[in-house]
């Protein structure tokens, strides 16, 4: 983060530093770093240094946001036709130029959080700009025998419409999985599809990670950074090793997907690790051929549910696999009554 003249935003600089100092990942600092940049800029428009700020400059800024068109490096050109529609077969929403409410949320909380360190130190706004709905201060009169209530939204929150989780039929997936390219694509797809992995838990996968015997693999977790091993289908050890059997061989600490095509790097011409942009040109591939806009998180998606329903497993057993931190956010998203669009009948899961 650094102003006209190349030097480092200091407020912005000390606040991120000490965001990474608190353990949390490269990914995220620069994900505050873009929704403070934004604020700098909205604050730099309307002309009120970062310290004068109050909930009308917030307010002003979350109607703003509400309005806007993100920028883009260029203007759409094949998805200029479908921005903003549902697809009749996912019946998912193609994202808009819009900013989505829950960009919204996540940037006002990000300035919660950036205005109370400041706060702390005795340096920014005697209030914090960003402030809760209500008057009343959260948990005021609170039982210490009892567990703390939730303290409520921020004031100008959007409110984010309750949305049931897009799953894919067993004729839906078979139409994917005949459009993949590659046994690498096709093993990292069946993967996802039997355990629920995130995208970015499975692209993390060495050769260690694999466990044959027992068909399982280890993942880092999301947030947690723990260790986890997770089941994996029989058919997704069949394709995985016939992934393996095809390319170069893999050592134990080296990552298991790579990139078909060989590119140099310097060192002769060798394949690299495949990488998240990657494999959503995958997903890129398969929904054009398909007129679909299916995500790696449908999966997710799909296998939480096919698992819900599955008599052997419990309630405990899905939020362990699916690595939620709460057994209230399984229950919440998979377990309320749901009419699913499956094979043509409505399947009420209970």
């Amino acid at each position: 983060m650094v102003d006209d003249v190349g030097g480092a935003i200091e407020p912005i600089r000390r606040y991120l530093v000490e965001f990474s100092a608190l353990g949390n990942r490269p990914g995220s600092a620069r994900s505050y770093a873009y929704d403070l940049l934004r604020w700098w800029r909205w604050l730099r428009i309307v002309g009120v240094p970062w310290q004068r700020a109050t909930s009308a400059e917030i307010r002003d800024y979350a109607l703003w946001l509400g309005a806007a068109t993100k920028p883009g490096a260029s203007a759409r050109t094949v998805s200029s036709t479908t921005a903003g529609t549902v697809n009749p077969i996912t019946r998912k929403a193609y994202l808009n130029d819009r900013y989505q409410p829950r960009t919204v949320r996540h940037a006002l909380a990000v300035l919660r959080e950036f205005y109370e360190y400041w706060a702390d130190l005795g340096e920014g706004p005697v209030v914090n700009p960003v402030r809760r709905a209500g008057r009343a201060r959260p948990n005021e009169h609170h039982n210490p025998m009892e567990p703390f209530r939730p303290e409520g939204r921020l004031r100008y929150n959007p409110p984010i419409a309750k949305r049931r989780p897009r799953t894919l039929s067993d004729e839906q997936w078979r139409d994917v999985f005949a459009a993949l390219r590659s046994h690498r694509d096709r093993a990292l797809l069946a993967l996802a599809l039997s355990n629920g992995a995130r995208a970015g838990e499975l692209l993390g996968l060495r050769g260690v990670d694999v466990d044959w015997g027992d068909q399982l693999v280890r993942v880092i977790r999301k947030g947690s950074r723990a260790e986890q091993w997770l089941p994996a289908s029989a058919e997704a050890i069949v394709w995985l090793r016939l992934y393996l059997g095809g390319s170069a061989p893999v050592g134990p600490n080296e990552p298991i997907w790579r990139t078909v095509r060989r590119r140099d790097r310097g060192t002769g011409p060798a394949e690299q690790p495949l990488t998240y942009d990657a494999l959503r040109a995958v997903f890129r591939r398969v929904n054009s051929a398909l007129g679909t806009n299916w995500t790696m998180h449908d999966l997710r998606h799909t296998a939480a549910l096919r698992m819900s329903r599955d008599s052997n497993l419990t309630l405990r057993d899905v939020q362990v696999i699916l690595g939620h931190a709460d057994i209230d956010t399984t229950a919440s998203i998979y377990l309320n009554p749901r009419e699913l669009h499956q094979t043509g009948e409505n399947l009420l899961v209970a």
